[in-house]
């Protein structure tokens, strides 16, 4: 292993906390000293990246030629299953962004969900100054283990416990603030119901596959929050009760022969980047959504794109538009699901095409009301 002094990594660090600052992702002086303090490659010793033939190369992160990557505004993936990454160092820039939303103040008790690597944790108890007051939880035992020895290592010592997150933490009593660092369908009864009187929860709400934003709750009665969505977009990987173990992937089965041809004068064939329509769309599309580009023959660049669903329905989108601006759609199934995604931009356009901050949510006990501008608004979708 490479040893590094405390002047260099700190060096690093500091660089990075400026530039977080300089950048608005930092606003308090208070959060820019506790990136200064946190060294993040004792947290994240090593780091993977994807090769162009599929493997992973494995990087040692006290190595003095990788510093300037783990002291960078960059997610670092620390473990594969299959090709998909199973956890990771998010991204310090989305991380500070996300705390300073949360209005952290010591004396408060904060309950993480999804400790990973560690390092938000130990931003937590640098910013609060009292180890007792951060609970973290994952569901991935030799992560929570490794995260308390290099933790301890920096002479920290927060409640960690391996456990899924989605239930919180019942045993702890109750938070003044709740973060996740992993994506849910729903928010959890649980996270409210441990939340003081006026908490506040954020998490990355996914009602699909991309679906969705961060959104920032306060507790406003015993079983209900609410809030708005950030606009900010935020990626995070889906929450799991099991440890090792992803959502599996359904795998569609596409016949053209079966299909209905139309041409559509949507302007993308990728609805999914298109994030406020999507998550429109998705609300009819339903929660399990999955999506892709075709390439004919298999190894040339795509021809075109694919949205599915469990049902069997399908739809198959030109990339290449034709002489009168149109692209090629083939839809199949019991739904047209292309025309759901139609719906939804012209439902955004009509809107007047509202961003993220526009939107809001509340969550009681038994539904997810989505709301344009205000909860009382007319504009309102039940998930």
């Amino acid at each position: 292993m490479t040893i590094i002094t405390d002047a260099t990594w700190r060096t690093y660090a500091r660089s990075l906390a400026d530039d977080l600052r300089d950048t608005g992702r930092i606003r308090s002086a208070a959060w820019h000293a506790a990136v200064t303090r946190v060294p993040r490659h004792v947290l994240v010793p090593r780091y993977l990246t994807r090769q162009p033939d599929g493997t992973a190369a494995e990087h040692d992160s006290s190595a003095p030629e990788n510093l300037p990557t783990v002291y960078s505004d960059t997610t670092l993936v620390t473990a594969y299953t299959g090709p998909q990454p199973l956890s990771s160092s998010t991204q310090p820039g989305l991380m500070l962004r996300m705390l300073e939303s949360l209005e952290v103040h010591p004396g408060q008790r904060v309950l993480e969900i999804g400790t990973g690597t560690g390092y938000n944790a130990a931003l937590l108890t640098e910013r609060l100054g009292d180890d007792t007051s951060v609970v973290s939880v994952d569901v991935e035992p030799d992560l929570v283990d490794q995260a308390r020895s290099r933790l301890a290592e920096l002479g920290h010592h927060p409640t960690l416990l391996t456990a899924d997150g989605t239930c919180g933490a019942p045993a702890l009593g109750q938070f003044d603030r709740t973060i996740a660092t992993c994506a849910v369908s729903r928010i959890p009864t649980a996270w409210i119901d441990q939340a003081t009187t006026h908490g506040i929860l954020l998490a990355d709400l996914k009602i699909s596959r991309s679906a969705g934003s961060l959104v920032r709750l306060t507790k406003i009665g015993v079983h209900t929050a609410e809030g708005r969505f950030d606009p900010v977009y935020a990626s995070f990987m889906n929450a799991r009760s099991h440890a090792g173990r992803r959502d599996p992937h359904f795998r569609p089965v596409r016949d053209p022969a079966d299909a209905t041809a139309r041409t559509t004068t949507l302007p993308t064939a990728t609805p999914w980047t298109a994030l406020v329509p999507w998550f429109l769309a998705a609300m009819t599309l339903g929660s399990h959504i999955e999506y892709g580009y075709t390439s004919t023959p298999a190894d040339q660049p795509p021809t075109s794109t694919w949205l599915a669903t469990p049902d069997g329905s399908w739809a198959q989108i030109a990339l290449a538009v034709d002489d009168a601006g149109g692209r090629q759609v083939l839809e199949a199934g019991p739904r047209r699901l292309w025309t759901m995604v139609e719906d939804a931009h012209a439902r955004w356009n009509a809107l007047g095409q509202p961003g993220w901050s526009r939107f809001g949510l509340t969550v009681d006990a038994d539904e997810h009301t989505v709301w344009l501008d205000e909860p009382s608004s007319s504009t309102r979708w039940v998930l």
